[in-house]
């Protein structure tokens, strides 16, 4: 049988560094931690988890609990918190908080009592304080994804919304729109509302007024997208560009406008957010605000096993947005060449 010590022998290191690999404590070089991981792969080693687990009241995992699993957001980021939570050795438990705080609550509860070592929750809906209260009363260390808690920045990852929006406007008005209507996201969520933000301060600081008109209240999908437009169209209200607040919304708007006879650009400009991987694929090509989810999740497993082995932490800068620029946005009535 292979044991921890030929492992050691074959990558050449310590069987204590053997140990800190497979437990995610200390720091460890990361090629060291590929040798040892190649090593094990290579004489088909299997350390026994359950049993250090008993011994150590620990799982020798990290809890991910997510707001759903649907769509391709979920998708990038499940991924990339599997390969994050591997590359320390550990397993990643996986549950949904069914978008709502009290399920959230009772799916963070449920990783403890599994004996995580550290848990990563994704929420769209708890407020502050629940969340910064919920940290310190939990054993397990917890890192907050998608949520700025002000007074725990080091256990918190999380994105402008608002900066990107008011960019993504900003760059529809200095292509000469000024009539520019609006989809959101769900305005219940601080996310919905960050971003109609965003949209809001890009038009004042532009000396251009909001219309409540223009502005239709979304649920992030293609149907409500498609819908949506389609009374904006149907009310007359005049409208050059559309800043739909996913990508989903503006996939759904898209065929409304097509259907209507609408020419995309040339009629109405189409923005959209979180660029999705089918909106290189619309035409014309859509458009729209990169998230960095996969950086977001890598730096939230990161930060929550390292909390976990008792180092010290720093706060995270917030992450902003790039916008994409696409075929999908032309010049609007207003514009002037440079």
């Amino acid at each position: 049988m292979v044991t921890m010590l030929d492992v050691a022998l074959r990558a050449g290191v310590s069987k204590a560094t053997v140990s800190r690999v497979l437990n995610g404590i200390g720091q460890v070089k990361e090629s060291t931690r590929e040798q040892v991981f190649n090593a094990m792969e290579e004489l088909g080693y299997r350390p026994n988890f359950l049993a250090r687990s008993l011994a150590n009241r620990s799982s020798n995992s990290v809890g991910l609990v997510v707001s759903t699993f649907d769509g391709f957001y979920f998708g990038r980021l499940l991924q990339q918190a599997s390969r994050q939570t591997e590359a320390w050795g550990k397993q990643l438990i996986v549950t949904d908080g069914h978008d709502t705080p009290q399920k959230e609550l009772e799916a963070v509860q449920m990783l403890v009592d599994r004996h995580c070592d550290a848990i990563v929750l994704y929420t769209r809906f708890m407020n502050e304080r629940t969340l910064l209260s919920l940290m310190n009363s939990i054993k397990v260390p917890l890192v907050v994804i998608n949520r700025d808690v002000s007074q725990a920045r080091d256990r918190c990852v999380f994105f402008e919304q608002q900066d990107a929006a008011f960019k993504a406007t900003e760059y529809l008005v200095e292509q000469g729109h000024r009539d520019i209507a609006c989809i959101t996201v769900p305005i219940s969520t601080p996310t919905g509302q960050a971003r109609l933000m965003g949209y809001r301060k890009a038009l004042q600081k532009h000396g251009i007024a909001f219309s409540e008109e223009r502005v239709k209240y979304g649920d992030s999908s293609m149907e409500l997208g498609h819908k949506l437009c389609q009374e904006l169209l149907e009310s007359r209200v005049p409208f050059t560009a559309l800043f739909a607040c996913n990508d989903d919304m503006a996939l759904g708007a898209s065929k409304a406008l097509h259907q209507s006879g609408v020419r995309i650009p040339q009629d109405i400009s189409l923005f959209g957010f979180d660029d999705a991987p089918s909106a290189q694929w619309l035409e014309p090509a859509l458009s729209s605000v990169y998230l960095p989810i996969d950086s977001m999740i890598t730096t939230a497993i990161d930060q929550v096993i390292k909390l976990a082995n008792g180092e010290s932490l720093e706060a995270i800068p917030p992450f902003v947005g790039k916008l994409v620029l696409r075929e999908s946005v032309g010049p609007g009535p207003y514009y002037e060449p440079r």
